[in-house]
């Protein structure tokens, strides 16, 4: 289902309104002055900072300082998740990622885009949820409204864009299943 934004002719004006803008303009000064500049370890701090900004971050979650997210208050990551640095989380919609998840470097989630056969072409978001225990390896690209399920692994470069069955091993562009995935969590 997607959550789209009002109807914008976005050649002729902003996808988002001015609270939007302002909200993001404060984050990226902290990001650039604060968020990334914290070291590696301090990963409490960080967490700290985003929930200040209305993400929801469960416990010892790993977010690196490189990671790079767009709106702090569209992003939930359950406890003892990690997300890399070069991670990009376009999250103009919502990205829950779940516990003990993990997203490499160079993954990008993008959970936005516009609706080419209206002329103006407005924004469209559509979450994405990545299930816990899953693995998006290094540069991958998630489409906007895509579920990853629990377990799953998608292979490095694979671009992913439908569901993914849960505890399977996936890859390729376009994203398809290969195998499964025997580990489970004890």
């Amino acid at each position: 289902m997607a959550d789209k934004a009002d109807p914008v002719d976005t050649f002729t004006a902003p996808s988002f309104s001015l609270s939007n803008r302002l909200q993001r303009l404060v984050w990226n000064v902290v990001y650039l002055f604060v968020f990334r500049l914290i070291p590696g370890p301090f990963h409490g701090i960080r967490a700290a900072i985003l929930r200040g900004f209305g993400a929801r971050i469960g416990k010892s979650a790993h977010i690196y300082p490189g990671a790079r997210i767009w709106a702090p208050w569209n992003l939930e990551v359950g406890s003892e998740a990690g997300i890399a640095n070069g991670a990009i989380l376009y999250n103009q919609g919502k990205i829950f990622i779940g516990r003990r998840a993990v997203i490499s470097q160079g993954a990008h989630l993008c959970a936005g885009t516009h609706d080419y056969e209206q002329a103006g072409m407005p924004l469209i978001t559509r979450p994405i949820r990545i299930g816990d225990y899953a693995w998006i390896t290094a540069e991958v690209f998630v489409h906007p409204g895509v579920n990853i399920g629990e377990g799953a692994v998608i292979g490095a470069r694979s671009v992913v864009t439908r569901n993914i069955p849960a505890w399977t091993v996936c890859g390729g562009c376009p994203c398809k299943p290969l195998k499964n995935r025997t580990w489970r969590p004890s």
